[in-house]
């Protein structure tokens, strides 16, 4: 059975340390025992995906380290096809995650075997991308990597959905392929470096829209997502929970707004799922242990 969603992207262990708060420069501060949990954008949103029922794939590449078998066993426990989660000599790739008494966190990412996924990965799982109804990419990984992947996918008819995440310049044929765009604030004003960034985020997203992708999707936090396609901008409101941990939950949006839009749902409707499924996430600790199960109640 053909796959609803492949997510082509990044894999990581998560080390992560809770502070009272953040040290400044040449500061040391103590913090909490060092938890190591499986992460990493691309494998975030494929096991969110898969908690939630779908049926996912992802195209990635670990170290042949620990990490790297805490990363398949992640995986492959959430129900994705792990058959081109590709094995690279070296360390997998690590994200140190900093998180602060309110929730929010701080993070740097080494890539490691992330830094290795290739164009020719992309064209050896070329049935796997255009068996797909939507394609999820973010930049975890070598920009050419995501190009090809995002290519793929388009000339397959699969809809592509791109993370800008980290922040990076892409090129104008790459954004024309994106259906949505999936950017918070700080991503939108990089893009728009001639807007500030306190700008109305219905601002940002229609300007977003002229830089050539189909469709526009910001991510506001406490506050939902606006919608943005060219019959204009809507606000999705989200779910007042209380947040205990940030880490992942725009993954878990990502992840549970490609889901619906596999499933055949507009991109409003999709958005309105996904608020609920990121909030709720936000209630747990950690990313892929917080994420929602099928069936789970969501907060509304």
């Amino acid at each position: 059975m053909a796959h609803e969603v492949v997510v082509v992207g990044s894999v990581n262990a998560d080390l992560v340390v809770r502070v009272d708060r953040r040290p400044g420069p040449g500061e040391t501060v103590l913090g909490s025992d060092l938890a190591t949990l499986p992460g990493g954008k691309g494998a975030n949103q494929a096991v969110a995906a898969g908690r939630l029922g779908g049926r996912v794939g992802i195209l990635a590449r670990t170290g042949d380290d620990g990490n790297g078998a805490l990363l398949r066993e992640s995986l492959g426990a959430a129900g994705v096809d792990v058959s081109h989660l590709l094995v690279a000599e070296g360390p997998s790739g690590v994200a140190l995650i900093t998180v602060g008494p309110d929730g929010d966190n701080s993070i740097i990412v080494s890539p490691g075997a992330n830094g290795r996924l290739t164009k020719h990965d992309v064209l050896s799982a070329r049935e796997l991308i255009s068996g797909a109804a939507v394609v999820s990419l973010q930049l975890e990984i070598p920009q050419p990597t995501v190009a090809a992947a995002a290519r793929t996918a388009a000339d397959a008819g699969a809809r592509v959905v791109l993370n800008l995440s980290p922040a990076a310049s892409i090129p104008s044929d790459l954004l024309a392929l994106c259906d949505p765009l999936v950017v918070n604030e700080h991503e939108a004003a990089f893009l728009l470096p001639d807007h500030d960034p306190s700008d109305d985020p219905a601002t940002l997203a229609t300007c977003l829209l002229d830089l050539g992708p189909r469709s526009v999707v910001i991510t506001l936090g406490e506050d939902g997502a606006l919608v943005a396609t060219r019959d204009g901008v809507r606000s999705v409101e989200s779910p007042k929970v209380v947040a205990l941990d940030t880490t992942g939950a725009g993954d878990a949006f990502t992840a549970a707004l490609c889901l619906r839009l596999a499933r055949g749902d507009g991109l409003e409707s999709a958005a309105r799922f996904a608020v609920r499924v990121g909030a709720a996430a936000v209630r747990g600790e950690g990313a892929q242990s917080s994420y929602p199960a099928e069936g789970d109640e969501l907060p509304v």
